[in-house]
């Protein structure tokens, strides 16, 4: 597999496919999290470990436990080589969702234990990963762009340091409008939709980048 093969992936999912600003997914905890720096580097952190993990956990139990395939472990080990291996490719969402949600449970209860403060800054907003689709989105991703196992890690770490990207871009910036005069209409969720929409038009002028 070539280096360059992987920047792409990588550049790709950070700048030109970024999941907040260009796919639109996970704009919940983007907008939720991102009044605060440090709650915003704390969340990028927790989601750039369940995109990574999930995306290696999902490709390998999709790829031999659902996929039709003679690599299939139930084809091996229960039909033992037997007929047609089974297609349980219909269990796809389900099985990325459970696993999901137990890789967000470890990742909240290490942040319990390290850094209450943390967590008790993050409030709903980090269970809520379990069901931020854009974690559910790049498990899926990586299965349909036919990815291997290195290239799902790989698309999976970029797209979680993409997401902190644009979380942490966003947090400093309303971090600065607190000091300015906002009009009162604005304040809050109003002018944080629009800054959203300002970076999501700067972030297309990465769609002409070119490597190699």
């Amino acid at each position: 597999m070539e280096f360059q093969s992987l920047l792409i992936i990588a550049v790709g999912a950070i700048f030109i496919s970024n999941f907040v600003l260009e796919r639109f997914l996970g704009i919940c905890p983007y907008i939720g999290v991102s009044q605060k720096l440090h709650a915003a580097f704390g969340m990028g952190m927790a989601v750039i470990f369940v995109m990574s993990m999930a995306s290696v956990v999902t490709w390998t139990i999709y790829t031999y436990l659902l996929k039709p395939s003679t690599t299939n472990i139930i084809y091996r080990l229960i039909m033992k080589g037997q007929g047609s291996p089974p297609d349980l490719t219909y269990l796809r969402t389900i099985t990325f969702i459970l696993v999901i949600a137990t890789l967000v449970q470890f990742v909240e209860m290490v942040i319990q234990k390290t850094s209450p403060g943390l967590n008790r800054t993050l409030g709903i907003y980090l269970p809520l990963i379990t069901t931020n689709c854009a974690i559910l989105g790049v498990s899926i991703l990586n299965i349909e762009s036919g990815y291997g196992f290195i290239e799902s890690l790989v698309n999976g770490f970029a797209s979680g340091i993409g997401f902190t990207l644009a979380l942490i871009l966003m947090a400093g910036l309303r971090e600065k409008l607190e000091l300015t005069n906002v009009p009162r209409a604005m304040r809050g969720a109003p002018i944080a939709f629009i800054l959203a929409g300002c970076m999501s038009l700067a972030f297309l002028g990465f769609t002409g980048l070119k490597i190699g």
